[in-house]
């Protein structure tokens, strides 16, 4: 199926300097819609590439389109895009729902149309009773999702979320991520930075990994991890006979290491052929001498990743 620019946000190219320091280097980017998640540690130019999309600084080099739309059209190119900053700021005295009523008439809206909206939004976020409170009397969480609910508000084409879980609680992480989810199964763009990679994993269609200002990979993290070929993969396979399929695994020219599980009912192999490895684990399990429970990659995940193409403790991104 060929791309869309007219639905994709586009990168041709795309460096961004501040003076003499790199902020990003010679992007090329196509990303579709869907949950996108940028990932790299403090310095990676995750920050600018999230300012770029929206349109809060320009290129020094190349081209940013936003589903067809340039910053070069500015009136345009805002209306597409919705923005929830990781910090605080907002006007002393004003309630949650006067926030998000106010974004939308500056969107030049009646006060029926910003009304509607603004509940609307403020419903998706799960912030109905507290609507006509003070921001300032908010928690942290609560604080996060009035900012989340104003940048929703105008339905925008693109949503930029920057550390949007930070501060929420079980629950209501719980159900944001549920909203990422069906936002971007709306075939609309949605953009996250996060340090919690194991729920950003969850969530993601695709993934950006960045370094030092370079893109090192992108796409499904699947795909992203079978590309990473220096690296054994790592399957747990639990089972109730795992030291038979450890004795048939060593048999096996590209099965790098088989270890058994401290409980005795599972086992971590690393192999070099995938596809060989199920093949054979489907002969075990023919032969009627082991009883299979699950089988799963051990390290597909977005921190594993990272630290195999960068090197770095997944702790500090």
């Amino acid at each position: 199926m060929t791309s869309n620019p007219n639905r994709e946000i586009v990168f041709d190219n795309v460096s961004k300097f501040y003076g003499e320091v790199l902020g990003v280097n010679r992007v090329n980017l196509n990303i579709p819609p869907g949950v996108t998640s940028l990932v790299g540690p403090n310095g990676s130019g995750k920050t600018t590439l999230m300012n770029l999309v929206t349109g809060l600084i320009r290129p020094t080099e190349g081209k940013l389109s936003v589903c067809g739309i340039t910053p070069d059209d500015p009136e345009a190119f805002f209306s597409m895009v919705g923005y929830c900053s990781q910090f605080d700021s907002f006007p002393k005295g004003i309630t949650g729902f006067g926030l998000v009523n106010t974004a939308l008439r500056l969107h030049g809206m009646d006060d029926a149309k910003a009304y509607q909206l603004a509940m609307e939004a403020i419903e998706r976020v799960n912030l109905v009773e507290a609507a006509h409170r003070k921001v300032a009397a908010y928690s942290k969480g609560m604080r996060q999702r009035i900012r989340l609910a104003q940048a929703i508000a105008h339905h925008p084409t693109v949503l930029i979320l920057d550390e949007p879980l930070n501060g929420l609680d079980p629950m209501a992480r719980a159900e944001t991520m549920a909203l990422f989810e069906s936002i971007g199964k709306e075939g609309l763009h949605v953009i996250i930075s996060s340090h919690i990679l194991h729920e950003v994993n969850r969530i993601s269609d695709q993934v950006i990994l960045l370094s030092s200002g370079y893109v090192v990979a992108e796409g499904a993290i699947h795909s992203v991890r079978s590309d990473v070929t220096e690296h054994p993969m790592q399957i747990m396979v639990r089972c109730s006979n795992p030291s038979i399929v450890a004795s048939r695994i060593f048999a096996l020219d590209h099965a790098v290491e088989a270890k058994l599980h401290n409980d005795g009912k599972g086992l971590l192999v690393r192999t070099r052929d995938v596809d060989n490895f199920y093949l054979l684990l489907n002969q075990i399990v023919r032969s009627g001498d082991v009883e299979l429970e699950a089988v799963a990659p051990a390290d597909d995940d977005v921190n594993s990743v990272y630290q195999y193409l960068i090197g770095t403790d997944g702790d500090s991104i």
